[in-house]
């Protein structure tokens, strides 16, 4: 259950092992991390990867509230549950939106054992963000009419991305509407409603560098190295903000990391975790 009592869906693979929060970003849906997940659950981790509010199959919020604080709270009452059951502080990966959550989420408490922010700061890129921007509301009324078409859609907005040759993955995060177009697998109030996700942005930096400044817990930033939204200069403020925290650059990816690289991605947290008594050892 979120903060205020919705639904949210999520996979667990394993119960045994140190619980990881997986959450996705913006416009995702907990299908993202369906690879990295599996590592995990091989090497002594109980990944759990949620549908955040208004996303995949968790429930639509009523009147909107999608703010950055309103996936704050949900991250903080999903980590307290998964702290009250397994006795365990999770581990919180947070990519984009999901690590604004994450970041908001221990600042409000010191929830997490550690924290993996994926290509996200507490300040970013605004041309990164224009263009994420534009591209979540090109098609947000209209749909797609086949799943050839949204795919060409995605090919053209990550042009550096390896073609799958399937779109089997893409229509994950598709839903086919009564009028039998294919749109986005998430509340379209998320990013248009009244109480969308651009609501007290300025606030929430605030509190997020804030939370940053508090940081005790093993924390590491992981930026795609052609990110536009996670650039050189965001980087140099979060290192001032998080002395301590380390830093992985994976080449060739973009803002969305985990697609681009999944393996070099899932290398790079897996190690981290390992290093810091979280997981086994890679045999």
């Amino acid at each position: 259950m979120g903060a205020g009592g919705h639904r949210l869906v999520a996979d667990r693979p394993v119960a045994d092992g140190h619980p990881v929060l997986l959450l996705h970003g913006g416009g995702q849906t907990r299908q993202a991390w369906s690879h990295v997940a599996g590592r995990m659950a091989g090497r002594g981790l109980s990944p759990i990867a949620v549908d955040q509010r208004g996303h995949g199959d968790s429930e639509w919020i009523a009147g909107g509230g999608y703010s950055f604080f309103d996936f704050g709270a949900d991250a903080g009452a999903l980590a307290d549950a998964i702290a009250l059951e397994s006795g365990a502080k999770p581990v919180a990966v947070g990519a984009s939106l999901g690590g604004i959550a994450s970041l908001l989420a221990q600042g409000e408490a010191d929830r997490f054992a550690a924290l993996i922010l994926v290509d996200v700061t507490p300040s970013l890129n605004e041309d990164g963000v224009a263009r994420v921007h534009r591209f979540m509301t090109d098609r947000l009324a209209d749909g797609f009419a086949s799943l050839e078409e949204a795919a060409e859609a995605v090919a053209a907005y990550l042009p550096n991305r390896r073609p799958s040759g399937s779109s089997k993955g893409l229509a994950k995060n598709l839903r086919r509407s009564a009028d039998g177009r294919y749109r986005w697998h998430w509340d379209p109030a998320f990013i248009d409603g009244p109480n969308s996700v651009a609501m007290r942005r300025d606030a929430a930096r605030t509190a997020m560098i804030t939370a940053a400044q508090a940081l005790t817990i093993p924390t590491l930033l992981v930026r795609g190295g052609r990110s536009d939204m996670v650039t050189s200069a965001e980087i140099d403020e979060f290192r001032v903000l998080v002395p301590a925290a380390e830093f992985v650059d994976i080449a060739g990816a973009g803002h969305m990391v985990a697609g681009d690289r999944n393996d070099v991605f899932g290398d790079a947290i897996l190690e981290f975790l390992a290093r810091h008594g979280f997981a086994t050892l890679a045999g």
